[in-house]
């Protein structure tokens, strides 16, 4: 089995029907409270590119690297037993394209982030999509922001952030200067028996999760 069968399969495909996928240049935020499952989605963004052959990073600011990749394991294997796909394989061949850092807000900005960023292309690592989990945007300053932001417009790339915060309306979420680095915002809150990511930036609609496995559903 070729990792491109899967791609339809993705959980992002629900996503997409929203229209709130990121276009190359854009970022995104992903919100909602601590423990719901913000990570999930990330790296459901982070294996849909792997599965459409785009160098991955994934930047963590609050998970060691061997959670992050506990957290690409148990989604793969969610997304297997969906699907009833064998990935073993598929599993091997995409992580090669995956890059995970790990830092620590107190010391490291997101201008140090691009700095890394840019030495790994230079190294020959390719790199098209960015996920940052666990960073506290309300201490992040609107000039790394835009920093951060210019670096992805400029690399044609795309970055999903996510950002532990409750707020359900999208003025609640970020202070304006700030949401206008974001392209499209989608918020996480439970919804009756389940979760639901509402878009609330960028394209209309919500897509359920899976209460168990957290993956992107109808």
């Amino acid at each position: 089995m070729d990792k491109k069968d899967l791609i339809p399969h993705s959980p992002v495909r629900y996503f997409d029907a929203t229209n709130a996928a990121l276009k190359a240049g854009e970022m995104g935020l992903i919100t909602a409270k601590k423990g719901l499952g913000k990570t999930s989605i990330l790296v459901q963004f982070g294996i849909d590119s792997l599965l459409n052959d785009k160098g991955l990073v994934h930047v963590s600011f609050d998970q060691q690297s061997s959670n992050v990749i506990a957290w690409y394991s148990s989604v793969m294997a969610e997304i297997s037993k969906k699907k009833n796909f064998n990935i073993d394989d598929v599993n091997e061949e995409i992580v090669k394209h995956r890059t995970i850092l790990n830092f620590n807000q107190e010391t490291f900005t997101l201008p140090k982030v691009v700095n890394t960023l840019k030495a790994l292309k230079e190294g020959g690592i390719n790199i098209a999509t960015i996920v940052v989990d666990g960073l506290d945007m309300a201490k992040v300053e609107k000039a790394d922001l835009d920093c951060f932001a210019s670096f992805v417009k400029a690399e044609n790339m795309t970055a999903w952030f996510s950002y532990t915060n409750e707020a359900d309306t999208l003025d609640a979420t970020l202070p304006a200067d700030k949401l206008d680095a974001f392209a499209s915002v989608a918020h996480l809150a439970a919804e009756g028996n389940g979760l639901a990511l509402t878009v609330l930036k960028n394209g209309n609609g919500k897509v359920a999760l899976d209460a168990k496995t957290l993956l992107m559903s109808k």
